[in-house]
């Protein structure tokens, strides 16, 4: 999944959807109306036929979760509030802001949102957490007021037909720094594996989201020695194995964010594969160029790689067909 940059316009990975045979854009950058979304939507999944995705339909997602983080705005979208000003009105206004969001994404050709934050940002932190709280992008300040909000707007896209993300697993909520921009300050000292701050993500799953979002924060209680999207102990042991998730993983950014900028960009996608995770998302073309050419360079020399990616190939195709994006319906 790569970044479809508003600056760029929807033209711009016309060639990179038939070459690297992509299988979804995210908006980025800030789009300016539904009708110039829409129409970026009709243009890329046109782009898609035998040569480039086998017909299969693309993942079209953006960041819209409310306040301060709309990469889709006015005319045509709405500018709801913050995810903790959501928590404070209860479930049913979250559920309608949920809703609301969803109509809007699916008329304007977005079937996911990589939404909600399931992040509990503890109340001592507040805003000196930078990715979550500087932002008021959770839903409370425990776990089970941020449950509680994560189900119902999750609950509210799925009434529009939306794909719902919840992220970023396990939890941002407990560092200081934002993993987009520093590799300082992104290592969480306390979340455990047993965590009461996971729940957000299970209550998320069990509510009907289809995908999760993996952070590339460092957990030093879960496995220390790198990022969780890197990071087996953290995708295939907890979130597959001791939580149970079988469905499609996905990495926060790790084309341009600062938390994985000593790794090698061809290495990211093979590692986070490798890891069991499923979707990775780069803003950047060219670091998305580079992890496929090592990814098909491992998948022909290590047939036990090659297997987790048919595994993960088969997990997508079967979130595809669900949202009616394969050729079979």
């Amino acid at each position: 999944m790569v970044g479809l940059l508003s600056g760029d316009g929807e033209r711009s990975l016309d060639a990179a959807i038939t070459s690297l045979h992509l299988g979804g854009v995210v908006y980025l950058g800030g789009w300016d109306g539904s009708g110039t979304v829409a129409a970026a939507s009709q243009h890329v999944q046109g782009r898609t036929g035998p040569q480039g995705t086998a017909d299969i339909g693309l993942l079209v997602a953006a960041d819209q979760e409310g306040g301060q983080v709309l990469q889709l705005r006015p005319p045509g979208f709405t500018a709801v509030p913050s995810a903790l000003s959501m928590g404070a009105q209860g479930a049913a206004a979250t559920t309608s802001y949920g809703a609301t969001i969803g109509r809007q994404l699916k008329a304007a050709g977005v079937n996911v949102d990589l939404a909600p934050v399931a992040d509990t940002v503890p109340a001592a932190l507040g805003r000196g957490n930078g990715p979550i709280g500087r932002y008021d992008r959770q839903f409370g300040s425990d776990p089970t007021t941020v449950a509680r909000g994560v189900q119902a707007f999750v609950t509210g896209l799925r009434s529009a037909g939306v794909v719902a993300t919840v992220k970023h697993f396990p939890g941002l909520g407990r560092i200081t720094a934002n993993t987009d921009t520093s590799s300082a300050g992104t290592t969480d000292t306390q979340t455990t594996a047993t965590d009461a701050y996971l729940q957000p993500f299970v209550t998320g799953v069990a509510a009907g989201a289809q995908l999760v979002m993996v952070s590339s924060a460092t957990y030093a209680r879960i496995d220390g020695s790198q990022p969780a999207v890197f990071s087996r102990t953290v995708v295939t042991d907890l979130l597959r194995g001791r939580l149970g998730y079988g469905g499609v993983v996905v990495t926060d950014d790790v084309g341009v964010a600062a938390a994985v900028a000593s790794v090698p960009a061809g290495d990211r996608a093979v590692r986070f594969v490798d890891a069991g995770g499923d979707i990775v998302l780069s803003a950047s073309l060219s670091a998305a160029q580079a992890m496929a050419a090592s990814m098909q360079a491992r998948y022909a020399a290590d047939p036990a790689f090659a297997a987790k990616v048919d595994a993960s190939v088969g997990r997508v195709l079967a979130l595809k067909q669900g949202m009616g994006l394969l050729p079979c319906g």
